[in-house]
Parts: structure tokens; sequence; C-alpha cells
């Protein structure tokens, strides 16, 4: 029986792609999602072997997708694609239960392998990425920590898409005055005091795209 593998990503034209990809090796793709709720729905309802979520989706993006899928008690191994290699994008993801971290710049190759390794209860990072995570072992500074809530990495995310107060209001269930608060919060803790500020620190996050 074929693995079953639900995609997560907001681009078509990605997902068409990574399908091909993935038909061709022989899995079976039984669901795809354009952003991290949708995913998360997805996974619950299918219960896939795999689950490969794009890192930058709308709503919610895939570490926290990923968060949710591990916290259900799902059996789904979770795969995140990615464009950054920076250490602590990694420890993250590890500490949300991903199981592979793969780059976009890797050959399609690079994702069957982790999918193959995930399914066996193994993690497989891609190789740019091990070489960060040991070079940060080996200079023996720990990965900084998240400094942020994870309410409020999903308050920032909405913020940088260029949503409202009452719109994120809408989308997370909050009162306005309470998605109004986290706004302010998020300046206060990052020390950064204008919407762009925010903007600007979710594209290094990788949060949302340029």
């Amino acid at each position: 029986m074929p693995l079953r593998i639900l995609l997560a990503d907001d681009h078509l034209i990605v997902r068409q792609g990574v399908r091909a990809w993935i038909e061709r090796a022989g899995f079976d793709v039984v669901g795809e999602a354009t952003d991290g709720t949708e995913a998360v729905h997805l996974a619950e309802a299918l219960k896939p072997d795999v689950a490969v979520l794009d890192l930058a989706m709308p709503v919610m993006d895939g570490l926290d997708a990923a968060r949710q899928i591990q916290q259900s008690g799902s059996k789904t191994a979770v795969i995140l694609l990615t464009m950054h290699t920076e250490e602590h994008f990694v420890a993250a993801a590890l500490r949300a239960g991903v199981r592979g971290y793969v780059l976009k710049t890797q050959a399609a190759e690079d994702l069957l392998q982790a999918i193959r390794n995930v399914t066996r209860g193994h993690v497989y990072l891609s190789p740019g990425v091990s070489g960060a995570v040991i070079d940060g072992y080996l200079s023996g500074v720990p990965a900084a920590e998240e400094p942020l809530t994870n309410r409020e990495v999903q308050v920032l995310k909405l913020v940088a898409e260029g949503h409202t107060s009452k719109e994120i209001a809408g989308l997370l269930g909050l009162s306005a005055k309470t998605a109004e608060s986290y706004r302010a919060r998020l300046m206060e803790k990052l020390d950064i005091h204008e919407t762009a500020g925010l903007v600007r620190y979710a594209i290094r996050r990788g949060l949302v795209e340029p």
C-alpha cells in the first residue's frame, strides 16, 4: 500500500510540481491545503502518513500547523519545506515535533528521501541544514529560544500580511481589543514601534514572503 501524503503550500504551481514528483515516486497524495489551518483540518480528517508543509503560509504557518498536528496525537509525520538554513529555525521545527526539514533549494530527490526516512521513524535534515545544526552544536552556543508565544507569532504573521486588528480578531476568534493588545505587546517585546518594522521582522523570520 503506497504511503499517503498531504501537501500544504499556498502556491498552486509549487503544489503541482511537488505532487508530480511524489506521485512519480509511487506515493499517494490524498489531500492539498493552501494554508496551515486547512492543513491541520485535513490531517485530522485524512490521517495521512506524512504531511509536507510549506513554512511560510497565510493565516497559520507550517510551524504552527506542525505543532497542532503533533499536539492532536496524530501519527502523521511532518516535513517542513523552507528556504531557511538558520539554526534557530531548525531548532524551533524540531521542538515542534517536525521529523523532516527540507530546503527548497535542494533537488526533489531530497524530499523523497525525507518522506522515506520519517516514515521509518528517523529525522531527516537537508545536507545544508545538517551543517548548520552541527556547527551550532560544536560552537557550544545553544539555539536562541523563540521570544514570542504561538499566539503572538500568529498575530505577527497576520499583521505582516496587512490585516487590521479587527480582521485579526475575526480570523483568530478574539475581541478587537485583545487583538490590538497583542499588536502592542509584539512591539514592546521586539522593541519595534511601527508596523513596517513588524513586517520586516516577519520576513526575516520566514513567516511571510517579501
